[in-house]
């Protein structure tokens, strides 16, 4: 799906401040409440919103290490593999990869020592050939979506400014 200037305005806006309500969106927008309703409706119903939560750091709530392992699998066990680290609290992201490894997993701990736990618990399944594990030194460039909003509705107003009627 692609997005057009006034999606891109109305992500921005949501990503900078995510509790803002409809009408106010609308406001610092220019365009009708109903639009905003129609816009988010449709952005929802076509994944690019995937939710509204809160979004938690991992270190606030205890878990300050960072860790990404490369895990290598039996072929066959995709599915069971997938399984078993979905149900590992500390695996907070999984993709399957091309290249050296078949999986690449994040995961968190709560101390260097602790993360020797997670891994043994990721790893300490049968379908789970190697793994390979770097710790987070330091993330300089945080998960970001707003530049790549920016480039995909081929902007770079900020979320208030208001374009010609033209542009919507």
């Amino acid at each position: 799906m692609g997005i057009d200037r006034l999606d891109g305005r109305l992500l921005e806006l949501l990503a900078e401040e995510p509790r803002i309500g409809v009408l106010e969106a609308s406001r610092r927008l220019g365009v009708a409440r109903g639009t905003v309703q129609a816009r988010l409706d449709r952005l929802k119903s076509a994944g690019v919103i995937r939710g509204f939560g809160p979004d938690v750091d991992p270190a606030a709530i205890g878990y300050p290490v960072t860790a990404f392992a490369t895990l290598e699998i039996k072929q066959g066990q995709g599915p069971d593999v997938r399984a078993h680290l979905a149900s590992v609290p500390e695996v907070l992201e999984l993709h399957t990869t091309t290249g050296h490894g078949d999986m690449l997993c994040r995961l968190v701990a709560r101390s260097n020592a602790d993360l020797q736990r997670v891994i043994d618990k990721v790893v300490g399944y049968d379908g789970i050939m190697r793994a390979s594990t770097a710790i987070v030194m330091e993330n300089p460039v945080p998960l970001r979506i707003v530049p790549l909003v920016r480039q995909a509705a081929g902007t770079s107003t900020g979320p208030t400014a208001h374009p010609a009627p033209e542009a919507l």
